[in-house]
């Protein structure tokens, strides 16, 4: 009696040390991870932003067959939420608390454990780096109860050690979803048509073939801001009139204009002037997506022109209009540009 004795106190001791040693250790934790992608802040914040989206990007769907997921009425911004159930990984769900549009967006987590309900707050940071790169920061924080605690103790492995290498691969394929998302395109060539022509306000400049996008941004720019401080209505999108392009040289000379309602006359030390396209016939192609296929677009007109004997009006210039540019949509799968190559 007296060793079952000696072993019930030495169990008891046990327990009491283990208690005592459990709960002196610190539960409160913080894991993040970091990655720089290769997209706009305004377009992966859309993407997280949207609950609906994260089946296809969420670490946790390589870790589960079982999972269902269920969503109700809201699942974009503040008051969002998601649900999800599996026998392997557990329930739980998702809420979102506060979003700061393209920069923050805090989330609340709940966990169905064995213990009973355990939460945390998730968060994402979005810092603009360049137009299209953004590095995103996903991140959880909370504290353990007692019986977490207790339960790592058994493990040979950490929360952090579990939460941080699914944090990575979840960035991981989040930009692989973006990339995705971004890369999609079309190209269609419309035939021919009649252009209307019109006046339009422009700057010009001659660079090399590989500086014409930046090129570009600086002369719209400079264009927008003329005619938005001398109240000019503007009556089309911007476009790129293509006045020379030497492919062996290297060299273009290019015009960006917007087009006006009505002809302007400028200072003769302006640098943005005024000037009209023809009502002329044109073979029209369409691109939806990046700018990056654009000679692809090209191409497809130039070859159509040649399989249906139309000889280019190498008078007239031809010129790029941009119907949906990145001041509307950030995702470039959603830019529209309309390329016009005059014909005889």
């Amino acid at each position: 009696m007296k060793i079952i004795k000696y072993l019930f106190f030495l169990l008891l001791l046990i327990v009491i040390g283990g208690s005592v040693y459990i709960a002196t250790i610190d539960g409160e934790y913080q894991i993040e991870e970091s990655r720089i992608i290769d997209a706009p802040d305004e377009l992966i914040f859309n993407t997280v932003n949207e609950y609906k989206t994260w089946e296809k990007w969420g670490p946790w769907m390589d870790m589960s067959d079982d999972l269902i997921m269920s969503y109700p009425n809201q699942t974009s911004g503040e008051n969002a939420s998601y649900s999800w159930k599996s026998e392997t990984q557990g329930d739980g769900s998702m809420k979102t608390v506060k979003i700061a549009p393209f920069s923050s967006i805090d989330q609340k987590i709940t966990f169905i454990t064995p213990f009973g309900e355990s939460g945390s707050d998730v968060y994402w940071k979005f810092e603009k780096i360049a137009p299209k790169k953004t590095k995103v920061s996903w991140g959880i924080k909370g504290e353990q109860s007692f019986m977490e605690k207790a339960f790592w103790v058994t493990q040979d492995s950490t929360l952090s050690a579990n939460i941080r290498p699914m944090y990575k691969r979840g960035l991981e394929k989040l930009e692989a979803y973006m990339q995705k998302q971004m890369d999609v395109y079309t190209i269609n060539v419309d035939g021919v048509t009649e252009h209307n022509g019109g006046y339009y306000m422009y700057s010009a400049t001659a660079s090399s073939i590989t500086g014409i996008v930046p090129k570009i941004q600086e002369l719209s720019q400079a264009v927008k801001t003329y005619i938005r401080e001398n109240e000019i209505p503007q009556t089309g999108m911007p476009f790129t009139l293509y006045n020379e392009y030497n492919k062996e040289q290297g060299t273009a000379i290019f015009s960006v204009g917007i087009p006006t309602r009505d002809q302007v006359v400028v200072p003769n030390e302006s640098t943005v002037l005024c000037n009209s396209l023809p009502q002329q016939k044109v073979t029209k192609i369409t691109l939806t997506g990046d700018y990056k296929n654009l000679k692809e677009a090209w191409e497809a007109g130039l070859t159509y022109m040649a399989e249906n004997n139309l000889e280019m009006n190498e008078e007239s210039p031809a010129f790029e209009v941009y119907r949906i540019n990145p001041d509307l949509n950030p995702n470039p799968a959603a830019w529209v540009t309309e390329i016009y190559i005059p014909v005889k």
